[in-house]
């Protein structure tokens, strides 16, 4: 098999699949990417079981067949290759040659017929979103996930997407925050609905993979416990987490009567001078509503003491004096993009949500986040 096509085509293909590849494992082919001749390119495809990605690109192919290169070799070889116009691939008696203007390199490949079947299913996707919305959606809600390593609870770890309505509606929790974002979907058929529950990690590669995408629409498929994303030349599936999550519309307060008004920028700024100052094991920022104004103290044995004040854009009905993990709040403002928060209260030992307000951005539509307080001692 002979393979030419466009450097800037190679690359991207290469980087692409990459975030599939399987790490140190028993099975040295999940350290592999595919390379398929077809009649009008090649795809090339990476897995490590939990994850999979194919990603076709043009290219003139002579011959047939399949040969699986080294994975980490060519992800770290493609950010290096020297200027040229193109790319050939030759591949014979289990050796392939890759060259690239005047340099070319010889490659060990991996036996084609160990490389695992890559999911592809048939008929119709669910529905489709909106590229920037669904990559919208995932930065707002998955870094209040948990990692792996931080729980044995895997429903903590993911993101839970329910398709109803038109939408989907993603859910993420620590078990201390809850992020929730509400994607629109189209054609998502009348009446039906779906629950899919899906690694936080796993969903972030998926955005850094479809960051790279010029499409405007992702299709989203489900088949035997995967779900499925498809977006111009890229197929993404991976496998859901087989646990049940919280009720999350449970937990979204429902009766909060203290409306805090404040300009995002000038809030995240605060939070985050004052978080130097506060205690390592709390992380807390105290806020107390005096007239018009949000007075916000942190303080440690070790640190100091550090105190600001934000001007609210409304008076409360009502005052109250409350404490939040700083590193909660700070996660939040960061990822919202319009001028004017709200953060609705009602009490001190019950939980905040946090909305846009005013002017909302495009990108904050249907964004919600619920932090627990820190009791105040």
């Amino acid at each position: 098999m002979e393979i030419v096509c466009r450097r800037e085509d190679w690359v991207f293909g290469v980087r692409t699949v990459s975030h599939a590849l399987g790490g140190r494992t028993a099975m040295p082919i999940l350290g592999g990417i595919r390379c398929q001749g077809e009649a009008d390119g090649v795809e090339l495809a990476a897995t490590d079981l939990e994850r999979s990605i194919l990603c076709r690109i043009p290219a003139q192919v002579k011959g047939g067949g399949a040969v699986v290169l080294p994975g980490q070799v060519l992800s770290q070889l493609v950010g290096r290759l020297p200027e040229a116009e193109t790319i050939e691939l030759g591949e014979e008696d289990g050796r392939a040659r890759l060259a690239c203007g005047p340099a070319s390199f010889d490659l060990f490949t991996l036996p084609a017929d160990e490389f695992p079947d890559v999911a592809r299913p048939d008929g119709e996707p669910m529905g489709r979103m909106p590229l920037t919305a669904l990559l919208q959606g995932i930065a707002q809600t998955a870094f209040a996930a948990l990692r792996a390593s931080e729980t044995t609870r895997l429903a903590l770890t993911g993101v839970d997407i329910v398709l109803r309505d038109g939408a989907a509606k993603l859910a993420a929790t620590n078990g201390y925050r809850l992020a929730i974002k509400r994607v629109p979907v189209e054609g998502l058929r009348e009446g039906y609905e779906g629950t899919f529950l899906v690694d936080a990690a796993v969903l972030g590669d998926l955005s850094r993979v479809l960051a790279g995408v010029t499409e405007g629409e992702v299709a989203v498929y489900t088949d035997g416990g995967q779900l499925h994303f498809a977006a111009g030349p890229v197929f993404f599936s991976c496998r859901t987490i087989q646990e049940q999550f919280p009720d999350f519309e449970r937990v979204v307060p429902k009766d909060s009567e203290i409306g805090l008004f404040a300009p995002r920028a000038e809030l995240l700024d605060t939070l985050r001078r004052l978080e130097v100052f506060a205690a390592e094991e709390s992380g807390a920022v105290n806020l107390k509503v005096a007239g018009s104004a949000l007075e916000m103290t942190a303080a440690s044995k070790d640190k100091g003491q550090g105190r600001e004040s934000v001007h609210l854009l409304k008076a409360p009905t009502k005052q109250i004096e409350i404490a939040f993990r700083a590193e909660y709040l700070i996660d939040a403002l960061r990822r919202m993009e319009s001028d004017q928060v709200a953060l609705w209260l009602s009490a001190p030992e019950r939980a905040g949500l946090i909305e846009p307000a005013g002017e909302i951005a495009p990108g904050d539509e249907g964004f919600v986040y619920v932090c627990m307080p820190v009791r105040l001692l």
